[in-house]
């Protein structure tokens, strides 16, 4: 299978333009899946909007200047495309080599968080502080899990030795996936073990292992769901929130504070919206952390049902046409990698807008491409620019 280096131009002649060169049917930008590019610019531009209009009053966070946050926001955005250019031109197949090396980077950095370097935000202690400077390990892990556990089950597979990995090499990718679970629930990061999950179920669907795992997965998470709870693994932070989903009448000037607020500036958008920065509930800075956990509220509230509709909108685009990238990949390998990137944007936005909304408790996750977040941001340009690879590359008859 080609790499990126085999889109070459040759065979036109100096007459034909530069622009028709690019565009040419074996090009590589003919060759990108333009929805999913557009549809995510878009939400980031939208998320753009809805980060100035959360911050720009927040004088404890902005200080003089109200376009402070969103302006790193932006910068945060061009990292995440430059990012993706870096992956389209790596390759899937060139990452799937360095995997080993991915993953243990990843690995040591979340354990980094368990060290003096770690810090805790908004109750989770998930972070890294760097020169002033703040990362979360735990989004690079989802991509390195994703690649490391497509390496395993493809590999003998696309090698034509099996039609199906077998049971021990799904061991094999369960193992690698456990490790860094179990590091991350001792920080404790509920909201990215929630994510990292789906994402190993959604690689094992994909991957044609016996459903039997799945099923055993299943029951196994919902065993060690109740044993968390009763070994009291989770921070109090936790189980408050868990209490909340489960009474929202329980503690409205307390623990279920967050979701309370966030219903009512969601509810009173309307149709159209009040209007962006004229929203009271924004303004007034009623719901907490608008910027990055709650940003839908922002949108449900200034842009209203038409605004929050289209984010969905948008969302649905791009997971759509993962779907699409997932299915015509002509190797088991791209499949799975597609499959593990669908599971994670298709939960985390479930989850982020769920909680929003109170149909699924706090957990603290980013909606995709739109709140505020460095990290955040960086990770999933990443995973469209796997994307991108996987469509790119594979040949023009399939």
């Amino acid at each position: 299978m080609a790499g990126t280096s085999g889109f070459s131009v040759s065979g036109y002649g100096p007459e034909r333009s530069t622009m028709a060169r690019m565009f040419a049917r074996d090009s590589l930008l003919r060759r990108l899946d333009w929805w999913i590019l557009l549809a995510a610019l878009a939400l980031s531009v939208i998320g753009s909007a809805l980060v100035y209009s959360a911050t720009r009053n927040r004088t404890e966070l902005v200080g003089d200047d109200p376009y402070a946050f969103v302006f790193k926001h932006v910068i945060n955005i061009g990292i995440g495309l430059a990012l993706m250019a870096g992956t389209i031109w790596l390759g899937h197949t060139m990452l799937r080599t360095a995997v080993p090396i991915l993953y243990g980077i990843s690995v040591f950095l979340i354990l980094l968080v368990l060290t003096p370097l770690g810090a805790t935000v908004n109750g989770a202690h998930a972070w890294i502080v760097i020169g002033g400077q703040s990362l979360q390990p735990s989004e690079f892990c989802k991509i390195t899990i994703i690649l490391g556990m497509a390496m395993m089950l493809a590999a003998r597979v696309d090698a034509g030795d099996r039609e199906h990995p077998d049971h021990r090499t799904v061991v094999q990718a369960l193992g690698l996936a456990t490790v860094p679970i179990m590091i991350i629930m001792l920080m404790p990061d509920l909201g990215s073990v929630m994510v990292i999950v789906m994402i190993v179920l959604g690689v094992l669907l994909a991957s044609g292992a016996s459903n039997r795992w799945v099923f055993g997965l299943l029951g196994a998470g919902a065993l060690g769901g109740v044993a968390i709870w009763q070994l009291g693994v989770l921070d109090d932070y936790q189980i408050a929130r868990f209490a909340a989903f489960a009474n929202p009448a329980l503690d409205p000037a307390g623990v279920g504070y967050n979701t309370n607020q966030a219903r009512i500036a969601i509810g009173s958008g309307g149709l159209t919206g009040t209007g962006l920065t004229h929203g009271s509930q924004t303004t007034g800075q009623f719901v907490p952390e608008q910027q990055t956990d709650f940003v839908f509220t922002v949108a449900g509230e200034e842009l209203g049902f038409v605004g929050a509709g289209a984010i969905l909108f948008l969302l649905g685009v791009v997971l759509w046409r993962a779907c699409r990238i997932a299915r015509e990949t002509t190797e088991l390998y791209g499949t799975i990698v597609a499959a593990g990137i669908i599971a994670w944007f298709a939960f985390q936005a479930f989850e982020n807008i769920g909680m929003t909304l109170g149909i699924m408790p706090v957990a603290g996750l980013p909606l995709p491409f739109v709140s505020y977040g460095g990290t955040s941001m960086f990770a999933v340009w990443v995973a469209v620019g796997l994307l991108q690879s996987i469509k790119v590359q594979r040949p023009l008859s399939a």
